[in-house]
């Protein structure tokens, strides 16, 4: 009885190939817009006038946080992520950096959830982050991915959150409730590190 040739193993290349050319593919879709367009998303979470002279942080490649634009004003704004599946910019004082940087340096890590302030509040403590003394303004946009307009420079039914960190803050130093209200400021994370006052809106 003849035996067979053996059949090359097409199907098998295929897949294998295929495998191979997936993670290129995704990259190759996935860029990071030109940067003149990410720093003029950026920034406009920012009052007008403080735009100009705020640094933005942004990206060059798809997964690699690097500086834009240096700051001229004392704000910091960190672009939309191409990565992420919601738009999301926000600028904050430079004074909030360290604190702010060490979170993102910590995610990356793998650190995740409430393990991330764990560890921040502990370095704060420990004099290793140091925290401002005056308070710090953060202003943010969320939306849809597709928010943002680059041809009109607008966010498209977006929400706007305004924050002012006052490190430690209680009710009794601000005089301010610690109950979430859509209509009123209200203090979150009261005699902390991050202890802010929030105020929310919509776009």
């Amino acid at each position: 009885m003849s035996v067979p040739a053996a059949r090359p193993a097409f199907g098998l290349i295929s897949v294998a190939l295929t495998a191979l050319l997936l993670p290129l593919a995704t990259a190759t879709a996935q860029k990071a817009p030109p940067v003149a367009e990410q720093i003029a998303a950026a920034v406009l979470a920012l009052p007008t006038e403080m735009r100009d002279g705020a640094g933005v942080l942004g990206y060059k490649t798809v997964g690699k946080l690097e500086v834009l634009r240096p700051t001229k004003n004392g704000m910091l704004c960190l672009a939309d992520d191409p990565a992420e599946e919601q738009f999301h910019v926000s600028c904050y004082a430079d004074s909030m950096d360290p604190f702010m940087a060490r979170g993102r340096s910590l995610r990356l890590q793998g650190t995740t959830g409430a393990q991330v302030d764990t560890v921040r509040f502990a370095e704060v403590k420990s004099g290793k982050i140091k925290m401002p003394t005056q308070p710090a303004a953060l202003y943010q946009i969320f939306g849809a991915k597709d928010a943002y307009d680059a041809a009109s420079n607008t966010v498209k039914n977006g929400r706007s959150l305004f924050v002012v960190y006052i490190p430690f803050a209680t009710p009794q130093s601000t005089g301010l409730s610690t109950t979430p209200s859509d209509t009123k400021p209200w203090l979150m994370l009261p005699g902390t590190a991050k202890a802010h006052i929030m105020f929310t809106s919509k776009m």
